[in-house]
């Protein structure tokens, strides 16, 4: 397990809708062990092993974090963010900020960072509920033609925070959620390529979970895969103020979670709990009565329906500048999703 490659991930900005950058990390990455890597009309980067297989297994994590978008420069040279994705404005008044200011020239994309903090303004301390359009980002410009030469409309916003080792082996940083996903399907399929996994692999580190769905729609739609494996992270009961008659039993380190769902297919995950099982791979269960909220929910209604599995990793303070994972989790789902890989034969649909 290449634990630089998803730190750099984590260092590198993809606010949902500016995932480009990060793409690049991927396509590169993945390009040392696909026979195909590519990207799609939405920004998608698709790795495929074995294209000539008869069966084809789509590999989903999203790319794409939480964050803003720079709306309006005033003439004090301060920025307004509208929020992209499930943010909590709250959580950033007071916060070390960043911008990424994205310029093209030359046929090619530069893009520089700018520090900023969210102003800390007494009204806001006093809201019961602030708004993503209350937010104001300071980057230290005096004015609107300052600020301008560094920032425009439409730049990315998000917490500075950076990947932090803790105890046991955990790490927190921001946009755990799902750039450790996209780093287990890269992985896994890396991992069974050296093994001798003989279905194909259409690993996908897919755009826009956080807000649109469409990464997840058109890679399903132009794979066509006979099944496909969501990664994902889901809420661990063990933070301070859990609770684990709400989402089960989830602890850091305590393994892949399987989704049991009206939306993910029993035999799916009957097969990869054999896999788990003769690995020696620990794994603990959520249930989600309807919908999953993730890009699983748009790959299962794809074409004539793909059936899906969802796999994730127990997250801490999930949507915060803050959240805590285990690697011990994030190694386990990537075994267990190359086992599923390699048990696979390339005539087995799965079933």
């Amino acid at each position: 397990m290449d634990r630089g490659f998803l730190l750099k991930l984590l260092d590198t900005v993809s606010v949902s809708g500016n995932e480009e950058a990060n793409q690049q990390n991927a396509l590169a990455y993945a390009s040392a062990f696909a026979d195909e890597c590519r990207t799609d009309a939405v920004g998608n980067v698709i790795a495929v092993v074995d294209p000539q297989a008869k069966r084809r297994v789509l590999l989903c994590g999203h790319m794409d974090e939480i964050g803003f978008r720079v709306t309006h420069i005033d003439e004090k040279g301060f920025l307004r963010v509208q929020k992209a994705g499930g943010v909590n404005p709250k959580l950033y008044i007071g916060a070390p900020m960043q911008v990424i200011h994205e310029t093209f020239a030359d046929g090619k994309t530069t893009y520089t960072r700018v520090n900023g903090v969210g102003a800390v303004l007494e009204d806001l301390l006093k809201k019961e509920e602030v708004k993503d359009t209350d937010l104001v980002i300071d980057i230290g410009a005096d004015s609107r033609e300052e600020a301008q030469k560094l920032v425009s409309v439409g730049d990315s916003v998000c917490a500075d925070t950076q990947p932090r080792a803790l105890l046991n082996d955990r790490i927190s940083c921001r946009a755990l959620d799902d750039k450790a996903g996209a780093f287990v399907i890269l992985e896994a399929a890396r991992l069974a390529r050296e093994r001798g996994a003989s279905c194909g692999i259409y690993a996908n580190t897919v755009v826009g979970e956080e807000t649109t769905g469409r990464g997840a729609y058109f890679a399903a739609s132009n794979v066509k895969p006979d099944c496909a494996i969501i990664v994902d992270v889901t809420w661990a009961s063990d933070a301070p103020d859990g609770d684990p008659a709400q989402t089960g039993e989830i602890r850091l380190g305590g393994g892949p979670v399987l989704c049991l769902s009206g939306m993910t297919d029993k035999a799916l995950n009957r097969r990869l709990g054999s896999v788990a099982a003769e690995k020696g791979i620990p794994l603990q269960y959520e249930v989600a009565g309807g919908r999953t909220y993730t890009d699983g929910d748009t790959v299962l209604k794809t074409a004539a329906g793909v059936p899906i599995a969802l796999v994730s990793i127990p997250l801490r303070y999930m949507h915060s500048s803050v959240e805590v994972a285990s690697w011990k989790d994030i190694e386990q789902c990537i075994e267990l999703i190359a086992g599923f890989l390699c048990d696979m034969d390339g005539e087995d649909a799965a079933r």
